[in-house]
């Protein structure tokens, strides 16, 4: 499974003044619930911070959920630690300045990839998991209030970095591997493109015998709670990438649409089913 979480610590003054709180300290109550109801063996996070953190991994062993956590600043890794054994580990932090290109593409060093090699309890299966967050400005429209230009070539980059890592330990420990997270680029993107040729990778979306079109995003944030966008799956930032995973392997690719989740983060959780 792959989240957002939307990096907010404390409340705020519009969600305040309607009656509600978004800090850490109530959202996570929420992300726990949906570990809960969802039990993934793996969730990949998007902008989680330290507080975050702290909030979800403690509100999981209060709930007597079995989830232990790789830190990865805003990237971290949790993963069943009854059905999951930790083999190998890597963080890879996305570079601030990029040298063709003005600016910052890494601005508060959220912009990373956290790398897990696990082992089954059950059958000794050995897998990569890797989460991601890249570079979110605009890139192709000089208009754009958010356009800053080398924007789709730096996500290009790194999610070559990814790809390029996440082999590294594929080819170490024989085995196949699941890329998921925020990857602020749409499916026809360059970035993403690269993935699906390049790199090797396949959607889940386009293999799952059970699918959903959707894009769940909602804008929950500073302006207050979301609503839900419709839109088709195309538009949609968060992916799950998969390599060496045969197709048939693939049961499902679902994400998390509860009206509750309008008031915890502005991307759903996107996950899938896999046999592995």
């Amino acid at each position: 499974m792959s989240q957002n979480q939307w990096n907010c610590t404390g409340n705020i003054p519009v969600w305040e003044q309607a009656g509600l709180d978004c800090s850490a300290a109530v959202r996570m109550k929420g992300h726990v619930r949906i570990l809960g109801e969802l039990m993934p063996d793996v969730l990949g996070g998007q902008e989680v911070n330290k507080e975050m953190q702290m909030e979800l991994i403690f509100g999981c062993m209060d709930a007597g959920l079995p989830y232990t956590l790789i830190w990865g600043n805003m990237t971290p890794i949790v993963y069943r630690a009854d059905k999951l054994e930790l083999v190998d580990a890597k963080y890879l932090l996305y570079p601030e300045k990029v040298e063709e290109y003005e600016g910052s593409f890494n601005d508060v060093r959220s912009k990373s990839c956290s790398i897990a090699v696990f082992r089954t309890k059950e059958d000794g299966r050995i897998f990569v998991f890797a989460t991601t967050h890249l570079w979110w400005k605009n890139g192709s429209d000089p208009t754009s209030s958010e356009y800053q230009k080398g924007s789709d070539e730096v996500r290009l980059m790194q999610v070559r970095m990814a790809s390029d890592s996440i082999r590294a330990l594929q080819e170490k420990y024989s085995c196949p591997a699941i890329l998921v997270g925020d990857l602020n680029a749409r499916y026809d993107s360059p970035a993403v493109q690269y993935a699906l040729g390049e790199g090797g990778f396949l959607h889940a979306h386009d293999i799952a015998a059970e699918t959903t079109e959707d894009i769940g995003y909602n804008g929950c944030g500073w302006r207050g709670p979301g609503k839900w966008i419709d839109a088709p799956f195309v538009e949609a930032i968060d992916h799950i990438l998969l390599r060496g995973i045969p197709a048939q392997n693939v049961q499902r690719f679902a994400r998390y649409r509860s009206d509750e989740y309008l008031y915890l983060s502005d991307h759903a959780p996107v996950y899938t089913d896999i046999v592995l």
